[in-house]
């Protein structure tokens, strides 16, 4: 898509370039027409402009090109639609980082606990 519809990106010069062009875009049609609804309309509008052929002349085939590359952009934006609203977002458990005093106070209370037990032992 962003070798047809990037703005630095130049125009095919032959049109062996707008083929192979549209050949991906038609690929890549078919691979997200697999992630949502055969019934889809933007699926639908895509799979229509890939069963077109490539129109003769220059300015016809560049602009049924970009027709591809939105197509394709649109149904992009509307497989990650669906996929963000059908599964919710995992929630992970967000861990606080101690503060200083905290960690100091657990080792003081270790050492202590430490110090009684050691006190406790029989002599022998």
């Amino acid at each position: 898509m962003t070798l047809v519809l990037g703005e630095d990106s130049p125009v095919p010069e032959t049109a062996a370039d707008v083929e192979d062009l549209a050949l991906r875009l038609r690929g890549h049609i078919n691979q997200l027409g697999t992630l949502t609804s055969s019934q889809e309309p933007t699926l639908l509008r895509a799979q229509r402009l890939c069963s077109d052929g490539l129109p003769e002349g220059y300015v016809p085939s560049r602009v049924h090109l970009v027709k591809l590359a939105e197509a394709t952009q649109e149904l992009i934006a509307k497989v990650q639609q669906d996929d963000i609203g059908a599964t919710p977002p995992a929630r992970r458990r967000a861990w606080r980082k101690p503060q200083p005093n905290v960690l100091r106070g657990a080792v003081l209370a270790v050492a202590l606990v430490c110090l009684v037990w050691a006190a406790s032992v029989p002599r022998t």
